[in-house]
């Protein structure tokens, strides 16, 4: 392993440690960014696989306690129970829509032009769905209704678009069905679990040729990397929404889509070339 390749890994563990689980699209940064660092191919798909699995970690970390809790609940405890079939209401439809849908997405919507578009939507969408009125009906992860887990979990598929962003689309939505802030946000990193595990899993087993024992290193430095800033921006997030809206992250949103759009507009950049 040479040091740029060590240098490009580290940056790539850092992106995906930080957006991956604010709303602000992790995928579509790790397209845009990679792709200026030149890390494509076969190789940077296994490596986004284990970095996926590094942040995950992070929250499997956080909420160690509450995940404790509904385990051994769940012989005994019908708000474990109810909880649990919750994530695997909310869990299914991305299960169906990922295997139909998601080669033919990685082929066609994975560039810059579709995450910079997908953005600047997004980030309009979640401007207006923090303006509305909100009428929560769930103060706690232990108050959603199925209804709620499983209208979450069709909006979640939306992400399957680079640049939507996977919490980015379930917090919205679960401020639109009902859910409270806090809600919302903790109920997206549960299901981030099932969801980003799964589709690791199911990635590595259809990849597995991918992974080789010259890639340790590198894998190593980005799982690492991707656990320590998602753990930071885990912590971060739930402090911040505590006082704040999500009113930042959309501008952040639009602001960063506008750019790349306009680098490709005026020729500064080839976006439409570039491929994940």
């Amino acid at each position: 392993m040479d040091l740029w390749t060590a240098v490009q890994a580290l940056i790539l563990g850092i992106v995906e440690g930080l957006t991956e689980f604010l709303p602000i699209s992790s995928t579509g940064h790790q397209i845009i960014v990679a792709d200026l660092l030149d890390f494509g191919g076969e190789r940077a798909m296994a490596f986004n696989i284990i970095i996926q699995l590094g942040a995950i970690l992070a929250v499997v970390w956080e909420f160690r306690r509450k995940i404790f809790d509904v385990v051994v609940g769940l012989p005994t405890q019908p708000k474990a129970r109810r909880f649990t079939v919750n994530l695997m209401v909310a869990f299914f439809p991305a299960v169906v829509l990922g295997v139909i849908f998601a080669d033919l997405i990685h082929a066609y919507l994975f560039n810059p032009i579709t995450v910079a578009t997908a953005l600047v939507i997004g980030g309009i969408i979640m401007l207006w769905a923090e303006r509305r009125q909100h009428q929560v009906h769930a103060e706690s992860v232990d108050e959603i209704t199925w209804k709620d887990a499983l209208k979450v979990g069709f909006i979640q598929c939306l992400a399957m678009i680079p640049g939507t962003s996977r919490s980015g689309s379930t917090i919205i939505g679960g401020l639109l069905f009902g859910l409270s802030r806090k809600t919302a946000t903790e109920f997206s990193f549960f299901l981030a679990m099932p969801t980003m595990v799964g589709a690791a899993v199911y990635s590595g087993y259809k990849y597995r040729h991918l992974f080789q024992p010259d890639d340790l290193p590198v894998f190593a430095i980005g799982f690492v990397t991707a656990f320590i800033f998602a753990m930071i921006a885990v912590k971060g997030l739930l402090k911040f929404i505590a006082s704040h809206s999500y009113a930042a992250f959309a501008w952040y949103r639009i602001a960063f889509g506008l750019l790349i759009l306009a680098t490709w507009q005026f020729g500064w950049v080839d976006w439409a070339a570039a491929k994940a």
